[in-house]
C-alpha cells in the first residue's frame, strides 16, 4: 500500500525507457547545454525516449543551413497562440531564465493574462517529481467555469529529460489538457512553434468531432461553404478575402490559429483550406486527415489574386463564369491601386514570419526591384507558386535563410531599402542604407486584395526618401563607438601599441603551436 495521493491513472501508464549510451551527455549546470547547444541536448532527448517526437519535428520543420534558432526563443510562437485564445490557460515547464524571458516578451507584445510556471531543480527533474508537479498544476487549474483548455509546454531541458506530457490526462472536469514539447533544438523558428500548438489543438478537436456532436462557434455556422484561412494576418485581410470569395458563393471561415476553442470545429468544417502562411505543416496534416484540400499562395497583387481565386474555384468546383465574375470584380481595383502608388527602388527583403514571399510579390507588382528574399522558414509546397513567380522576375529566394545570408545579400546589393529583422536593419543603417523592421512595420499591414495593393507604398517610399538623412548621420557619426572608441570615454583612450604588438606575437605563437599539433 502507498499513501501517495493520485488524481488519475497516469501513474500506471507504461513509460518509454531510453537505452543507455556511453557517449550520452549529462544534464548538468553546463552553460553550453541550452537551445543553442544543438546536438548535445538532442542526444539527451533521444536517450530519454523522445526520438519519435524529434523525428517528426525533423520531417515537419527540416533544418538548414543553420541548425539552431537565430530569432527569439521558438516557444514564444506557441505561447502567443495560447495567450490569444479565450478561456485557455497556459503553463510553461522549463528553466527559470527561459520562462522569465518568454513571459516578459509575451507581456511586451500585449498579453493580458498570467502565464503558469512549474519550477524544478535537479532532484525533481531526475526523479520524475517534475511530472507529478505538472500533473498537480493542471488538476488545480482545470476549472470548467474558467477554462476550456489548459496548454502545458515543455521547453528545452524538460524535453531533453523526457518529461512525458503524453501521460497527462486528456481531460479533467471537462477541461481539455494539451501537452506539447517546443525545444529550441527541435523547432527552428518561433513561427513554426505556432504550428506545433495549432496542430495539437486541431488534432484534439478533430477527435472530438469524430466522437460525436460538438458546440457551434459563437458567431454561428455559415450558410455558405467556407475557406479556412491558415496563418496569422492583419485583421482587415480576412474581411477582404471574404469579399473576394462572395461572388463565387463562398465565405471566409475561421483564421487558424484560432481565438477560441469552438472555432477549431468550424475551421475543420470547411470546404478547403487556404495556406496563406505556408509553414503550418502539422495543421495541414490534420486538415488532410479530415479530407480537406489545401490551396497555397494568397490573393496578393494582381497576378497572385487572379491565380488564387482560380485555385479556390477549382478546389470547390465553382463554374468558370463565377470565378471570372470574382476576378473581374476585384482585379481592376487592384491594378488601379498598384498604379496609383508606385515604388521606385531596389529592396532586399528578409524575415521569419513566413509571409516574406507574399510581401515580395506585392512590392514587385508595385514597381520595386527585389533581387533577394530570405525567409527563415523551410521550403514548402504551399509556397511553391510564390517562389516560381519571384524567380521568374529575377528574384533569388533563400529558404531557411540565416542572418549571415541576409546581411551578405544586403551588403552585396546595397539596396535603396533593406527590409528585415532587427540585426539586418541595424547593419544596414551602419552602412547608411535605410532599413525597415519587417515584423512591426511591414507584416502589420493589410496585404490582400485592393486594400493591400497600395498599403506598403507609403511607408516604403518614405523610408527610401531618407537616404540623404542616413548619409548625413553616417558621416557625422563616422568612427564613433567603434574600435578604440567603443564604450564610454571622457577622453581619448590610452592606446599602447607596444602592448598590442606583444599580444599579437603571443597569438601568432599559439596559432603556430596549434598547427604543429594538428600535423602530429
Amino acid at each position: 500500500m502507498t499513501d501517495e495521493v493520485t488524481y488519475d491513472d497516469a501513474g500506471k501508464a507504461e513509460v518509454i525507457q531510453g537505452k543507455a549510451r556511453e557517449d550520452a551527455p549529462e544534464l548538468t549546470g553546463d552553460p553550453g547545454l541550452g537551445c543553442h547547444s544543438g546536438g548535445e541536448m538532442e542526444k539527451a532527448a533521444r536517450m530519454a525516449g523522445q526520438s519519435d517526437l524529434l523525428d517528426q519535428y525533423a520531417r515537419d520543420y527540416p533544418q538548414g543551413p543553420h541548425d539552431k534558432p537565430q530569432s527569439m526563443c521558438p516557444a514564444f510562437g506557441s505561447l502567443r497562440v495560447g495567450l490569444r485564445m479565450k478561456r485557455v490557460a497556459t503553463v510553461l515547464s522549463g528553466s527559470a531564465c527561459c520562462v522569465y524571458g518568454l513571459t516578459f516578451v509575451s507581456h511586451f507584445y500585449g498579453a493580458r493574462r498570467s502565464v503558469g510556471y512549474v519550477p524544478f531543480n535537479s532532484e525533481t527533474l531526475v526523479t520524475g517529481k517534475l511530472f507529478e508537479d505538472i500533473r498537480d498544476s493542471v488538476h488545480e487549474l482545470a476549472d470548467p467555469d474558467r477554462f476550456d483548455a489548459v496548454v502545458v509546454t515543455n521547453l528545452c531541458v524538460p524535453t531533453a529529460s523526457g518529461v512525458p506530457l503524453r501521460l497527462l490526462p486528456k481531460e479533467i472536469n471537462g477541461v481539455r489538457i494539451v501537452g506539447i514539447d517546443v525545444p529550441g533544438f527541435g523547432i527552428p523558428t518561433h513561427a513554426e512553434a505556432k504550428d506545433v500548438l495549432a496542430g495539437a489543438m486541431l488534432n484534439y478537436a478533430r477527435k472530438e468531432i469524430e466522437a460525436g456532436p460538438v458546440a457551434a462557434p459563437e458567431g454561428g455556422v455559415s450558410d455558405r461553404p467556407t475557406v479556412t484561412l491558415l496563418g496569422e494576418m492583419f485583421p482587415a485581410d480576412p474581411v477582404m478575402i471574404g469579399q473576394m470569395l462572395a461572388p463565387m458563393g463562398l465565405a471566409a471561415g475561421p483564421v487558424v490559429p484560432c481565438r477560441e476553442w469552438r472555432e477549431l470545429y468550424a475551421a475543420l468544417d470547411c470546404g478547403a483550406v487556404a495556406a496563406i502562411h505556408p509553414f503550418y505543416t502539422a495543421a495541414v496534416r490534420e486538415f488532410e486527415a479530415a479530407g480537406r484540400p489545401v490551396v497555397g499562395s494568397a490573393p496578393v497583387g494582381r497576378d497572385g489574386t487572379a491565380a488564387w481565386l482560380s485555385a479556390i474555384g477549382d478546389a470547390f468546383g465553382v463554374p468558370a463564369d463565377k470565378v471570372a465574375q470574382a476576378q473581374n470584380a476585384f482585379l481592376p481595383a487592384i491594378e488601379a491601386a498598384l498604379g496609383a502608388k508606385k515604388i521606385d527602388g531596389t529592396i532586399t527583403l528578409s524575415g521569419y514570419e513566413g509571409s516574406e514571399l507574399l510581401v515580395a510579390r506585392l512590392l514587385i507588382e508595385s514597381g520595386a526591384n527585389v533581387p533577394y528574399v530570405g525567409t527563415a522558414c523551410a521550403k514548402s509546397p504551399w509556397s511553391a507558386d510564390d517562389a516560381a513567380w519571384l524567380e521568374a522576375k529575377g528574384t533569388k529566394v533563400q529558404y531557411r535563410a540565416s542572418l549571415e545570408d541576409d546581411c551578405a545579400a544586403m551588403e552585396a546589393i546595397r539596396p535603396d531599402l533593406a527590409i528585415g529583422t532587427t540585426p539586418v536593419v541595424q547593419k544596414a543603417k551602419e552602412l547608411g542604407v535605410p532599413g525597415l523592421y519587417f515584423t512591426n512595420l511591414i507584416s502589420a499591414r493589410p496585404l490582400m486584395g485592393p486594400a493591400g495593393a497600395g498599403s506598403l507604398a507609403e511607408v516604403v517610399n518614405a523610408a527610401i526618401a531618407n537616404k540623404g538623412r542616413m548619409d548625413r548621420m553616417r558621416e557625422f557619426f563616422e568612427g564613433v563607438g567603434t574600435g578604440d572608441t567603443a564604450g564610454v570615454w571622457e577622453g581619448q583612450p590610452n592606446v599602447r601599441e607596444d602592448f598590442r604588438a606583444t599580444n599579437q606575437k603571443k597569438l601568432e605563437k599559439t596559432a603556430r603551436a596549434k598547427k604543429a599539433q594538428e600535423m602530429i
